[in-house]
């Protein structure tokens, strides 16, 4: 057998459907972070990045650590302690030592911090009402989205639970 055989399969069409899924989440990821981008720029807010951006959305009211990130899920693929010591350094954080264990550092947004995730979360509404106005995805349909999203999820990470 060749090492370059096509995947042989009695249900190939299925592969093919779940290799589109995989690409399909991996486009609207990156595509997800170039609507940020473009509003930021159209907004002149220049200094942050998309993932930044991101970030900031994800923590909101709550004082985390990067740990506490990326165990709930919010790490998005770069280096979860540099953008934080970015997002201190120019202002969109406050950050302090945690009392009990003083390895660890504690983040919260500042009043600059806190104007970026609303806009994003502006971004966000506008977003939702226009895929519902526009007959794009009504209530069921993200309904259906989201249960099929969390169903992969609980696939994939019940595979990495395995491997250990």
């Amino acid at each position: 057998m060749s090492m370059h055989a096509p995947l042989a399969t009695p249900r190939t069409g299925f592969l093919s459907g779940y290799l589109d899924a995989l690409a399909l989440v991996e486009r609207l990821h990156r595509l997800l972070l170039d609507v940020i981008k473009d509003e930021f720029e159209r907004l002149g807010i220049l200094d942050i990045n998309a993932v930044q951006a991101l970030l900031l959305f994800n923590i909101g009211d709550h004082e985390v650590t990067a740990g506490e990130l990326k165990s709930r899920g919010y790490y998005q693929g770069s280096n979860v302690s540099y953008n934080l010591k970015k997002l201190v350094d120019m202002g969109y954080m406050h950050h302090e030592r945690c009392e009990i264990d003083r390895r660890s550092v504690r983040v919260r947004l500042t009043e600059k911090g806190r104007h970026v995730r609303a806009v994003v979360g502006g971004l966000f509404l506008r977003h939702a009402e226009g895929l519902e106005q526009q007959g794009v995805l009504g209530t069921d349909g993200i309904d259906r989205v989201n249960h099929s999203l969390r169903r992969l999820e609980r696939y994939w990470t019940d595979q990495i639970r395995y491997i250990y």
